[in-house]
């Protein structure tokens, strides 16, 4: 309130005052008809003199008032301008203080620039003796390097190149010891661990040795069914053979009919119709048509029972049903005389341990298992190998990318990208290996006996090479003349890379070096 006060002009006061008396003059003179005119004289100028008093008082304490804030306004400006000379004197202290001590530094900085100044010329001066020193030591070895020369009949040039030979030589032998140290190593514990994983997976999992073939012999009850079979002018057997898309040979093995197709499908499709047809006795086209199409939809039916019975027995999870009618279809498929649908499954259990133990996805390395095969379901219908077959149908169906991986990567036709991928080319290996898993036919173990032998002879050194254990080994004699035990491990690494890369094979072909130096002497 008092600032409000202090805040008006005195002027504005006066002219306040003047209104308030103009006010009450004018009500006095509106009053004086109605009043005497004395009495209303004196009681204006009763109001007229207290409007005084009261206008004077107010005057005097609006005088009072503000000469009292006056006052108090100075007394606080005069605190705040001592504040403010005070910090102003403090400040410039401070910055008094910080130039004291940047002259300090300046100073200090010349005398190390000074220092610095003194040491660059005594390097420059040590420079340029080591230079004149390194001048006087060059002519010397120069001399020396003559002198050397004409002692030993060579120039430096040769020198150095027999020098570098000689060290070259050495290194190569250190490099190579090493090497074969730390590989022997690493074989060693690679070994271990492998091995413990891969007996725990073959403890965990047994599969027959012998595998289930596809039957395409029919047996007869005697050899007049053959004429029956066959009809007049040949009518049933063209019946059955168009139906079917297989060729029946009917020859002179008595009590037989053999199914010839490379369709395993079709094969079995029509071997049951001759079966059916067989049991029945009413041998003519329309049955043989209709038993044909009874045995299409059986053969269908297996297959779909064959393909869940596989993921039941994996534990694994719904599939597309196209997807599993194609593994059922794997029953009717043989690799070297091992079925595919029991080789998948194998594969599976297989994958599925050793991902257990290596901490990854069970499930998912069983499911890439089963399904790395899965185009040799279609391979003799549909053009394409069975790995790309495998994988296209693979990504038409929606399966995980780590599944297609393992598909394209089994066969090394394209690298693995996932751990799981790996361990379905150890399990796929594993499975095809073991004994009694695969048949091999004379003409093609031949073959790649040769092969192998003629790979090892073609290394230099190499006097013979045998290939023992049905090819699982190959043991390869060089001349210890020309062949020292460095250059030995050197050439077994080599050999191991070629058959490696040129070689098909099943499971694994080590290769053993022998290097033997006979002396004989003879006492007379």
């Amino acid at each position: 309130m008092l600032g409000i006060i202090l805040a008006i002009p005195t002027w504005l006061i006066y002219l306040g005052v003047g209104i308030i008396c103009f006010v009450i003059g004018a009500l006095c003179m509106w009053l004086i008809p109605f009043m005497g005119y004395k009495n209303a004289k004196s009681k204006i100028d009763l109001s007229l003199k207290d409007a005084e008093i009261k206008a004077n008082q107010m005057i005097k304490t609006a005088q009072l008032e503000g000469r009292a804030a006056a006052l108090e306004l100075k007394t606080i400006a005069d605190k705040e301008i001592k504040e403010k000379k005070d910090q102003i004197t403090e400040l410039e202290k401070a910055v008094f203080q910080h130039e004291q001590s940047l002259d300090v530094r300046e100073s200090v900085i010349k005398e190390k620039e000074k220092k610095v100044e003194e040491a660059n010329q005594h390097l420059d001066k040590k420079a340029q003796e080591l230079a004149k020193q390194k001048e006087d030591l060059d002519e010397k070895i120069n001399s020396i390097i003559a002198e050397l020369e004409k002692v030993a009949g060579m120039t430096s040039s040769q020198a150095k190149n027999e020098l570098l030979e000689r060290v070259k030589e050495k290194s190569q032998r250190e490099i190579a010891a090493y090497l074969k140290e730390q590989e022997e190593i690493a074989k060693e514990k690679a070994d271990d661990t492998a091995r413990d994983i891969l007996a725990l997976s073959i403890e965990r999992f047994s599969q027959e040795v012998a595998s289930e073939r596809t039957i395409s012999v029919v047996s007869l009850p005697s050899d007049e069914m053959k004429g029956r079979i066959i009809g007049r002018e040949g009518r049933n057997i063209k019946t059955i053979e168009q139906l079917t898309g297989v060729d029946l040979i009917i020859d002179d093995t008595p009590e037989v009919i053999t199914v010839s197709c490379f369709n395993p499908i079709r094969r079995e499709i029509a071997k049951r119709s001759l079966e059916a047809l067989i049991k029945d006795g009413r041998i003519q086209p329309g049955r043989i048509e209709e038993l044909v199409n009874k045995a299409t939809q059986e053969v269908k039916e297996i297959t779909k029972k064959a393909g869940e019975d596989a993921l039941f027995q994996l534990n694994l999870p719904r599939m597309n049903k196209d997807l599993v009618e194609m593994i059922g279809r794997l029953k009717f498929r043989t690799s070297y005389g091992q079925n595919g649908l029991a080789h998948s499954i194998e594969v599976a259990h297989l994958a599925g341990i050793m991902a257990a133990e290596l901490g990854v996805d069970q499930q998912l390395a069983k499911r890439a298992g089963l399904l790395h095969d899965l185009g040799k379901a279609i391979d003799f219908e549909v053009e394409g190998s069975h790995v790309e077959l495998g994988a296209r149908y693979a990504k038409k169906y929606g399966e995980n990318e780590v599944v297609i991986n393992a598909i394209e990567a089994h066969h090394g036709e394209k690298p693995a990208t996932h751990i799981i991928s790996n361990l379905v080319i150890a399990a796929d290996t594993l499975s095809a290996a073991r004994p009694g898993a695969r048949s091999e036919t004379l003409d093609t173990y031949v073959k790649r006996i040769e092969k192998l032998e003629a790979i090892s002879k073609e290394f230099d050194g190499v006097s013979q090479a045998y290939a023992i254990q049905a090819g699982r080994e190959i043991r390869v004699m060089v001349v210890p003349e020309k062949v020292d035990d460095v250059q030995a491990y050197h050439i077994a690494r080599q050999i191991k890379e070629k058959i490696e890369n040129e070689l098909v094979y099943p499971g694994q072909i080590k290769v053993t070096v022998v290097r033997e130096t006979r002396v004989s002497e003879i006492a007379k």
